[in-house]
């Protein structure tokens, strides 16, 4: 029973390869605190990279109009921003001078580096060259960045949805310059206002993009406030201008018509 029991054990440790994954977390100074940081952050690209993978698949369901898996996604999205906040829940427990004991130690490491996160605002639609910046020419992180901000984006998969659900989506969002910032249009606000009316399952789909919308938001949000109280208005580690510059990107939507829309129902 023993040797049962352990081997159940190494099959799990085996299959989430967690000897690797634990072994990754590598203190550069000898303060408590400095681990919870590491963890944290570890944390926040690992959902990062479930999000990427769930959004892929929710471009797919919408070119396809399968509204019910694209819902489906959209909720599993949802929670997974809403799980990434709970990290800085417990980062909120770093006191200004326990950060600055080992912050001396991440050179010129910063979240605002966070690749991963920069590539779902761009899958979701932000167009922003500053985004690849401070990511080396020919790198993988700057490549995959701009590789997103050069294709169809979460926005564009939703109005080709549209579309395929004989919706009469404006010809201009549907054959756009997808590398190009989304502008608002007035002609798609009235076919989402006439969606909205119709109160079915394409109104439930927009919702929950909104949720997303709003789940990036108060990710963005919870980020800046932990920055805010930990460093104050001081520069960021990786060479940005902290919490100052991180406020700019706050109630920045990335679907424009599905907030425009609600002065019009």
């Amino acid at each position: 029973m023993v040797a049962k029991n352990h081997s159940l054990t190494s099959e799990y440790g085996s299959y989430l390869a967690l000897d690797g994954l634990l072994a990754t977390q590598l203190p550069r100074s000898e303060e408590h605190d400095e681990m919870l940081f590491i963890v944290a952050h570890q944390v926040h690209e690992l959902w990062f990279k479930q999000l990427l993978h769930e959004l892929v698949h929710l471009q797919q369901l919408l070119t396809e109009g399968d509204t019910s898996h694209a819902l489906h996604t959209l909720r599993r999205s949802v929670g997974i921003l809403s799980v990434v906040v709970s990290p800085i829940n417990v980062l909120d427990t770093l006191t200004p001078q326990q950060f600055n004991r080992f912050r001396g130690k991440l050179g010129s490491g910063s979240g605002f580096q966070s690749a991963q996160f920069r590539e779902i605002e761009a899958v979701l639609g932000r167009r922003d060259g500053r985004m690849v910046e401070g990511y080396p020419e020919g790198g993988r992180e700057r490549s995959r960045i701009a590789a997103a901000m050069a294709r169809p984006s979460v926005a564009d998969s939703f109005a080709r949805y549209l579309h395929v659900k004989g919706y009469p989506v404006p010809e201009d969002r549907l054959h756009r310059d997808v590398s190009a910032p989304l502008e608002p249009s007035l002609e798609l606000q009235r076919v989402l206002a006439h969606i909205y009316h119709d109160d079915d399952g394409v109104s439930q789909l927009c919702e929950r993009l909104v949720e997303l919308d709003q789940g990036m938001q108060e990710w963005r949000y919870r980020h800046v406030s932990m920055v805010w109280r930990i460093i104050g208005d001081k520069s960021g580690t990786g060479g940005s201008t902290g919490a100052a510059h991180l406020r700019t990107t706050l109630f920045r939507p990335m679907f424009p018509d599905l907030w425009a829309v609600r002065s019009r129902l």
